[in-house]
């Protein structure tokens, strides 16, 4: 047992690094649920620094962008109204 640490510690020293290491892919997929839980975690500390904002202004700016696609779509209409009336105008106005 002592040997086998030893050649561990020699192989680390030798640049070949660790026996995960040496598998390639599979030394890589053995990794990975260390990986995975090292993500997670992550994700825990960063969602508990969130300030979740409150029901009252979720509603109220919800209602903020609906009334600012309302009212961007109904402009839109008209000026696509508009320039589809002075298209059609300049058409006729050189066809003849």
């Amino acid at each position: 047992m002592a040997t086998q640490v030893r050649k561990l510690k020699s192989d680390e020293t030798e640049g070949r690094g660790s026996p995960l290491e040496m598998l390639g892919f599979f030394g890589r997929l053995a990794e990975h649920p260390r990986r995975w839980r090292g993500f997670l975690h992550e994700v825990r500390v960063e969602m508990r620094q969130v300030t979740w904002p409150t029901r009252h202004e979720v509603f109220v700016t919800t209602w903020v962008v609906m009334v600012t696609v309302a009212f961007f779509g109904v402009f839109f209409f008209g000026v696509d109204s508009a320039m589809s009336w002075l298209v059609q105008h300049i058409i006729k106005l050189f066809a003849h």
